[in-house]
């Protein structure tokens, strides 16, 4: 599995966002990988209000503030599929 994490430089939510997905790592394997929305206008347009965002298979599964429940049940829930 292959999680995407857009982020922005001078991010209190983006860090806690990636120990969070760095802890999820212990239990289960999936590649991060780490998007800064200022290297991109689309995607700055996109989630300017919404970082951090957690894209799992191109689908959203988390933003703001990433509750580590919540990534693992969407997580348990793509390996079972």
């Amino acid at each position: 599995m292959h999680i995407r994490l857009y982020t922005k430089t001078n991010c209190p939510l983006c860090e806690k966002a990636k120990a969070v997905l760095m802890e999820l790592q212990a239990d289960m394997a999936f590649t991060i990988e780490e998007v800064d929305i200022y290297q991109d206008d689309a995607l700055l347009e996109k989630y300017q209000l919404m970082i951090p965002v957690v894209e799992l298979s191109g689908e959203t599964i988390a933003y703001g503030m990433i509750e580590k429940e919540t990534v693992r049940k969407r997580l348990r829930a793509a390996q079972n599929s």
